[in-house]
């Protein structure tokens, strides 16, 4: 099937990016790299030439990047409780050169805020976690993500990543799905901090199974975890209530301020928010994702 992406797709594709790049501190060359693209392409697509410059997969590519929907249907961001304190740790974090860990439930949103926080906010970056699991992989995520060379040599790339990230104004990474990192990998972040200590903030996120991985690590007294744990802060951030009624609460109120942003009526918020609300077999609450669902079936 033929992927067909209208001038006007381009047109969000192409806003999207330039708001991107008023957030990147360094050169235009080193914001194509991040995107996939060379620095002749990007100021052509900068100069408004928009046929035949990408193939209509790499601008499909471009659009996820940038989160423009190829379809009417937005999800509108909602400044959640979750939202806020993520947004507030970040820019510490950022502004201080400090790191810390938030660990908690899935689907209430924190991947969707730290997206958004890092495409609107200056020198920020994401890092997918689940996509590069391996040392190597993550180093030159990390690279590709910050504009730096992220081929050649392991080593090379390395080297010269310490050596962008401490001349950035006051850069961030989000190390989002942290879980998923394998031991070697995880240990680079150690090394990391030590090579750009008050330089680079840094902020790791996951679900329960980051906190767990972390403390069985110092626990069983393997290398890098407590220095690491050290480094982040020594304590784990957390949102959502553990008593069940608290819980149960902090949901409702959550489902229904994205509900309220994207305009559901209150019948129907209210129909989604008591499918939420159901435990299930584990004792566990649907979030966002399954509101988000119900949303679209309704």
């Amino acid at each position: 099937m033929a992927i067909t992406i209208t001038p006007e797709i381009k047109e969000r594709v192409y806003e999207a990016m330039m708001l991107r790049r008023r957030n990147f501190d360094g050169t235009n060359g080193q914001f194509a790299r991040m995107y996939g693209l060379s620095g002749a392409i990007f100021t052509r697509i900068h100069n408004g030439e928009r046929e035949g410059v990408l193939s209509p997969l790499k601008w499909l590519l471009l659009a996820q990047e940038f989160d423009v929907l190829l379809d009417s249907r937005k999800w509108k961001t909602a400044k959640t409780d979750v939202f806020k304190i993520i947004e507030e740790e970040i820019i510490f974090c950022k502004i201080n050169s400090k790191a810390r860990i938030f660990v908690d439930d899935c689907g209430i949103g924190k991947t969707y805020s730290a997206k958004y926080i890092a495409r609107t906010l200056k020198n920020c970056f994401y890092i997918d976690c689940s996509q590069a699991k391996t040392k190597t992989q993550f180093i030159r995520l990390i690279a590709k993500s910050v504009g730096t060379e992220f081929k050649g040599r392991y080593y090379d790339v390395k080297t010269s990543l310490k050596i962008h990230l401490k001349t950035m104004n006051k850069p961030i990474l989000i190390i989002d799905e942290a879980g998923d990192l394998e031991y070697q990998a995880f240990l680079e972040l150690k090394e990391f901090w030590n090579a750009t200590e008050g330089f680079v903030g840094w902020y790791m996120m996951g679900a329960d199974g980051l906190r767990a991985k972390i403390e069985r690590g110092i626990s069983n007294r393997t290398v890098g975890y407590a220095e690491i744990f050290s480094r982040f802060s020594e304590k784990f951030t957390r949102i959502v209530p553990i008593d069940q009624r608290e819980r149960s609460n902090f949901y409702k109120k959550l489902i229904s301020d994205v509900l309220e942003a994207n305009n559901c009526p209150s019948e129907q918020m209210n129909r989604i928010i008591s499918r939420c609300l159901i435990n299930d077999n584990n004792g566990g609450i649907g979030g966002l994702r399954r509101a988000e669902s119900l949303l679209i079936l309704s």
